[in-house]
């Protein structure tokens, strides 16, 4: 019989995206695992193809099949609480963490391939760089509970030995269709469409830095089809574990990032600054840049979509349409 797939975060952005993307290749056995609650997101599921779906909560006890666990064959853990203002570091620590660490200790009981997802918010204010080499993770300090809760884990596989074993990605700005759920903590991308329907223009915070202009303060950007990509590449290539920066390695300023939108609605680029709120001065990243030399070593060749190209087609084929992504027929 064909093997299992579990994809964690199911109904979720990149969740979902990673399922839409396995259809593409022909890959149904998947169960889907998340916690729909009360929200839409169910709609990012519709679409999709899949064998089963299995509330978060009860996962563990429906591995206990043997007739289940004995068929998974690999575990793509996206599943967790990912707002930056998220104040209930407890609840991070049980969603994000304990959760995790279970899943991964049944993962190699059961000689599965284990992906997860850590975050680019592990770096904390890019002091240290955005280097994902073994060697600085004791030293990185997140700013936010939801950054902390993602390298505590890190910190735990590589203490335990298992990134020999697994396979972790930090993610970098992910935007992409299948984001509309996500409240407040949706790319900027949605955001500002929504704000350009709106009123006819973008709001930026000020820059608080003197190193960095208003609108000049840079992120890595990453269309999330290219981030399920590179989250397949070890998908399919069971040897390569570790952790990994899965960023695009070109940063781009949030005007780059402005003209982009407006260009892809036609319209004169129109930008209003705003100030900061006060919660997020001391949180704040003015500057990431994922450093790729790892992902590349791995073997990883493929062009990331450019800034003006990934945002014209997640504008003008979604946006507008308000759709979502179907698997091909």
């Amino acid at each position: 019989m064909e093997k299992i797939t579990i994809v964690t975060g199911a109904a979720g952005f990149i969740g979902s995206a990673v399922i839409w993307e396995l259809n593409n290749l022909g890959i149904e056995n998947i169960i889907a695992v998340d916690h729909l609650g009360e929200s839409d997101k169910f709609k990012n599921l519709v679409p999709l193809k899949y064998i089963d779906y299995i509330e978060k909560q009860d996962l563990f006890e429906r591995l206990t099949d043997s007739s289940i666990s004995s068929m998974v064959d690999s575990i793509i853990h996206l599943g967790a609480c990912s707002s930056t203002t998220e104040k209930d570091a407890s609840y991070l620590i049980k969603n994000n963490y304990e959760y995790t660490k279970r899943l991964c200790k049944w993962s190699m009981e059961n000689d599965c391939k284990f992906i997860y997802a850590s975050s680019a918010a592990t770096y904390g204010n890019g002091n240290l760089g955005f280097d994902d080499s073994e060697e600085i993770l004791q030293s990185l300090r997140p700013l936010n509970g939801y950054g902390y809760s993602k390298h505590i884990f890190d910190l735990w596989a590589k203490n335990k030995g298992l990134l020999n074993h697994i396979t972790g990605l930090k993610f970098f700005n992910v935007y992409g269709p299948n984001e509309y759920h996500k409240g407040n903590m949706i790319s900027m991308v949605l955001k500002g469409y929504k704000q350009i329907i709106n009123t006819g223009k973008l709001r930026l915070f000020k820059s608080l830095n003197p190193e960095f202009g208003d609108g000049l303060q840079k992120r890595d950007f990453i269309y999330v089809k290219d981030a399920v990509k590179a989250t397949l590449y070890f998908y399919f290539h069971r040897d390569k574990n570790g952790i990994y920066n899965i960023g695009t390695g070109e940063p781009h300023t949030w005007i780059d990032l402005a003209n982009a939108m407006f260009s892809a609605l036609n319209r004169e680029t129109n930008i209003e600054f705003i100030d900061m709120p006060i919660e997020l001065h001391n949180k704040y990243q003015y500057y990431t840049c994922a450093k790729i030399d790892k992902l590349r070593k791995s073997g990883y060749i493929e062009e990331f979509t450019t800034l003006e190209n990934g945002v014209k087609d997640y504008i003008k084929n979604y946006l507008l349409k308000n759709a979502y992504l179907e698997p091909k027929s």
